[in-house]
This record gives C-alpha cells, structure tokens and sequence, in this order.
C-alpha cells in the first residue's frame, strides 16, 4: 500500500495499511541475526500499536479517552520513526523501505496530531 498506490483517506485504514507493511518488513527483519532482529521486534510493538490506539478510540467512553487514545497513537507513530531511522541508519535495512515507511509514519504522525488538536478546538466551542 506505501508507495506507488494511494494512500487510504481514512486514518483507521491508512494506519491499518501501515501497520501490515510494518508486518511485512518485520517478517523480513526476522530472519536476520543480530540487531536486526531485535530492532524488528521494537518496530511491531510500536508499528501496529499505531492503528489499535485510532481503532480504540473510536469506541471511546468520552471525549477525553478519544483525545487519550489519540495521543498513545502519537507517541507510538514517533517511537515507530525512531526505530525506522535507527534501522536505516545503521543499514539493516538497505531498500529503503524503512525511508519510505518512516515519511508514511511522520504523515500519519501529523494527521493525528490535527485530529487532537480540532479535537480539543471542539470542546472549548461547547
């Protein structure tokens, strides 16, 4: 889904397409030894974390626990960056697709920053 194609317009299937390339990078880490592999365990921690925090906070009891859960969500966008940029930088990952997932997670980063942000905007109209 990163790259070439379009990039979903909703936040919950565009981070749920990012999370599936985080998967599929990390299968491909996997089967390295040494940092790598560790690495890899770090970005899908952080890397699917991603949608399961949007997809929580759709269901959230308020509008506080949306907020909060949108702000997990952005937390783990920039921890998946860091490891995305670790990753390249120490050529773990040589195709760069850690380059081209690590501009799709600042993207998703900046969305959710906007939704929290008009979020909170919302609630000081009421």
């Amino acid at each position: 889904m990163i790259g070439n194609e379009s990039k979903p317009r909703d936040i919950k299937e565009r981070t749920f397409a990012f999370a599936l390339e985080i998967v599929r990078l990390c299968r491909t880490l996997d089967g390295k030894r040494g940092p790598a592999r560790t690495l890899s365990r770090q970005l899908l921690r952080s890397g699917t974390s991603i949608g399961a925090n949007v997809e929580e906070a759709q269901a959230g009891q308020s509008q506080a626990d949306f907020i909060s859960k949108y702000n997990i969500a952005l937390k783990e966008a920039r921890e998946t960056i860091y490891w995305l940029r670790l990753l390249d930088a120490s050529e773990e990952c040589s195709d760069g697709a850690c380059k081209t997932l690590s501009q799709e997670a600042g993207e998703i980063a900046r969305i959710i920053g906007s939704i929290i942000v008009n979020t909170k905007k919302g609630s000081k109209k009421r």
